[in-house]
């Protein structure tokens, strides 16, 4: 009776453990910046544009309320700022991970 095939397909599965659990990681990470970067984007986009808008509507840039400036032009500044951050954060974290293309 052999089990040639069985040990080499069980040196295989252990020889990517290592391999698994550095992508755990990487997606773990990854997760925590998608989920910190979206709650940014939420509270500016949904907070400064609708929930205190009357508080920022107090303070005005270049003659516009500042809350109607974070609904009209904002939101969309910062959405386009964290897209970069969210750039240089993966590219980051691929070169931590040993994952990087370079």
């Amino acid at each position: 009776m052999t089990h040639g095939s069985n040990d080499g397909e069980v040196l295989e599965k252990e020889a990517r453990l290592p391999e698994t659990a550095v992508l755990r990681s990487y997606w773990t990470a990854n997760l925590r910046y998608l989920a910190v970067l979206l709650g940014v984007w939420f509270v500016v986009s949904f907070g400064c544009g609708i929930l205190f808008v009357d508080e920022l509507n107090a303070v005005r840039i270049g003659g516009f309320k500042l809350g109607f400036w974070f609904a009209q032009q904002g939101s969309i500044y910062v959405f386009v700022a964290l897209i970069f951050v969210y750039v240089w954060l993966m590219n980051r974290l691929d070169r931590k991970h040993g994952l990087d293309e370079g």
